[in-house]
């Protein structure tokens, strides 16, 4: 070792430890805040809806309002965020409070729908006026007179799933603009906006698990519209909702193709779904978007608290954003930001995205035995969800088919690219075979 390196290599190990513990008091700072913030929600909750919102702050055996059939859906990391202030039993009065107080819910306000710290503007409060209730649903349909099809041959349908805070906009604005002519004379898209995101109802008694997810894409595409086999195109955290669907409808499902799917091999117990959380959303304080998922993940009343000072109050934001870039519409990524709520967005980052990993394998191996065609498409420079996921995949099941795109992220492994995304889906598609078991799904 050179002598003269030894001065820069001790700089770089004292700012390394420097900002270890930086994070370690900041994210300290933060177990405290959750714990003064549980109870502070508990008395608004109690004062605005008549009743003290169940959270996940204590132990796994107390009530959460969860229903007995989807307690095997539900993820371990909704109970796993340590906390040093509630191990000691800090604030721990606030609990014995709410006990006491159970007895005397005031039922004349339970029917209250909206939450008091959720946005309640017509755009985000809609679906709720609706008799049944169905997700948003945005369908590119067939030309009237379309010559790009040739006779007999029946028009196919794609139904596309985004990831985590985004909605339809996601392949609206993207895929459907760059399909080729013969393409869009032949294939009916439907882009969904995935319970609790965009113009999709947000019910806050749902616990938002993988079933909840995949019911409603029944409900609201694949029975209304009578799709007997489907190609099916997901991103993200849409990726582990695709493959459940898919499993679901082996027999019918014709294409998956999946765009950097967030899969642990090994997710099956509590200790390593807690696992695919740090991965994911390790506790750090750079960069900025690591923070945000950190804090969003790990803090449920501090999450809370983001929500209802950005989502509860988007049409502020947007008006603002709008008069600091001069511009009459935003970016459909900065309005997705915000049409969530806490309940949702909390929900099924732990219940998809961490307890959701658990059940991969299971569904990947029925695609497989169902000869169902898998690609993955994954940037080389994710950050988000590591490559090493889709690596994974294609470790375990050879059959699979992995394009790495070179100089792309978890964002631009799209954007930037829509021809050439448009491109490799329509080859996906034409190059799935016809499945002979093919029957109709109603």
């Amino acid at each position: 070792m050179s002598v003269a390196n030894l001065p820069g290599k001790w700089t770089r190990k004292c700012g390394t430890i420097l900002l270890d513990v930086i994070t370690f008091l900041f994210f300290l700072f933060l177990d405290f805040l959750d714990a003064v913030l549980c109870v502070v929600y508990k008395l608004l909750d109690e004062f605005f809806e008549g009743k003290a919102t169940p959270c996940y702050c204590g132990n796994k055996g107390e009530e959460n309002g969860e229903s007995c059939g989807e307690e095997k859906e539900l993820s371990e990391t909704l109970y796993g965020s340590e906390n040093v202030f509630r191990e000691m039993g800090f604030l721990g009065f606030a609990r014995k409070w709410e006990y006491g107080k159970k007895k005397d819910v005031d039922v004349s306000r339970e029917g209250l729908v909206n939450r008091w710290s959720d946005c309640g503007c017509e755009s985000c409060v809609s679906w709720m006026k609706k008799g049944n209730q169905k997700l948003h649903v945005v369908v590119r349909d067939l030309p009237q007179v379309s010559t790009e099809v040739p006779r007999g041959e029946p028009a196919e349908n794609v139904i596309f799933l985004h990831g985590f805070l985004s909605s339809s906009s996601f392949w609206t604005e993207t895929v459907f603009k760059n399909l080729s002519g013969p393409a869009k004379g032949h294939y009916r898209l439907f882009a969904v906006d995935l319970l609790g995101f965009g113009r999709s109802p947000k019910p806050s008694e749902s616990m938002y698990t993988l079933s909840n997810h995949v019911e409603m894409i029944e409900k609201s595409v694949i029975f209304p519209f009578q799709l007997n086999s489907f190609h099916l195109v997901a991103h993200s955290m849409g990726c582990i909702i695709a493959v459940a669907l898919a499993a679901k409808y082996s027999k019918f499902v014709k294409s998956v193709t999946i765009v950097a799917p967030p899969y642990f091999p090994s997710a099956k117990d509590g200790t390593s779904t807690s696992m695919v959380l740090n991965t994911l959303t390790g506790k750090t304080l750079w960069p900025p978007l690591a923070f945000g998922k950190s804090v969003m993940s790990w803090y449920e009343h501090v999450g809370r608290c983001f929500c209802f000072l950005f989502c509860r109050n988007h049409r502020t934001w947007e008006r603002i954003l709008k008069l600091l870039t001069q511009r009459r519409e935003l970016n459909f990524m900065a309005v997705d930001l915000t049409r969530h709520t806490h309940h949702s967005a909390w929900h099924s980052t732990h219940n998809v995205i961490c307890g959701g990993a658990k059940f991969m394998d299971d569904y990947l191996k029925i695609l497989i035995r169902s000869r169902v065609n898998v690609c993955i498409i994954h940037g080389d420079q994710d950050l988000v969800v590591p490559l090493d996921c889709s690596k994974n995949i294609k470790m375990k099941f050879p059959e699979v088919e992995l394009n790495i795109i070179q100089n792309t992220d978890h964002g631009t492994v799209i954007f930037r690219r829509e021809n050439d995304f448009a491109e490799s889906l329509e080859h996906m598609w034409t190059s799935s075979q016809m499945r002979p078991e093919q029957n109709s799904i109603i």
